[in-house]
């Protein structure tokens, strides 16, 4: 543990920062996987497309996921869009 207030401080604010990235992280994943099984289930896949590239921006925005991962999601999300269509 940290005794100099500074270090105690910047513990506290890393604690508040992993758990906000966690949380979005997270979101993320379900709603990729939620577009996954609307794929496979073959229903309403524009708007899971729509909502699961939104959530992607949003994490690369906030620099959750880097920008290249972002691209690559964004573009197997419209081949997958694509191949329904």
């Amino acid at each position: 543990m940290p005794n100099i207030k500074s270090a105690k401080k910047r513990v506290k604010v890393l604690a508040k920062k992993t758990l906000r990235n966690k949380s979005i992280k997270s979101d993320l994943k379900t709603v990729l996987k939620k577009t996954d099984a609307a794929v496979a289930a073959n229903s309403d896949v524009p708007e899971a497309v729509k909502t699961a590239i939104k959530k992607v921006d949003q994490a690369c925005a906030k620099g959750i996921i880097h920008k290249n991962k972002a691209a690559r999601k964004k573009s197997q999300l419209a081949k997958k869009l694509n191949v329904q269509a």
